[in-house]
């Protein structure tokens, strides 16, 4: 069973029970996933929409939500707050379990003492080879910033 037919399986499983927030999330997804299947079939470069183009664009849609969820948060608007954070959830469901802070930074501490790297300049080589190796289940921003923080010292 594709991705696809997965969210569209649980879209049929929310309209029949009527949830309003899954139905309209899973209505956004396969409004998106349609969006990236014509985006695929036009231009130069055609192709069939596949699972990885898929989690490429759930992995962007969490990343709008947790930008959100963050400025409702500071801002204390609690009736959009819950709103991003189902969102957010029901998304999330469709991609593989994000790793945690410690086990990004461990991540990060590793993959820095195999490859030698010394400074900044080699943040490119080093998160490279962890996107290599992590590529489903890490959140780059969050590596991004442990990255700096740690070829900084």
């Amino acid at each position: 069973m594709t991705l696809k037919e997965k969210i569209e399986s649980n879209y049929k499983s929310s309209l029949k029970s009527k949830n309003k927030v899954e139905i309209s999330t899973y209505r956004l997804i396969l409004s998106s996933i349609k969006d990236l299947d014509i985006a695929n079939r036009s231009g130069p470069n055609k192709k069939e929409t596949d699972d990885e183009d898929i989690k490429k664009l759930l992995k962007k849609m969490i990343k709008q939500r947790s930008e959100s969820i963050d400025i409702y948060k500071k801002n204390n608007r609690q009736d959009l707050l819950e709103v991003e954070q189902n969102e957010f959830n029901i998304i999330s469901s469709f991609l593989p379990k994000q790793l945690s802070e410690e086990e990004t930074k461990k991540i990060c501490v590793e993959t820095i003492s195999k490859l030698g790297a010394e400074s900044i300049k080699d943040m490119g080589k080093v998160m490279g080879e962890i996107k290599k190796q992590y590529s489903d289940n890490l959140d780059f921003a969050k590596a991004g910033s442990l990255l700096k923080e740690l070829l900084n010292k």
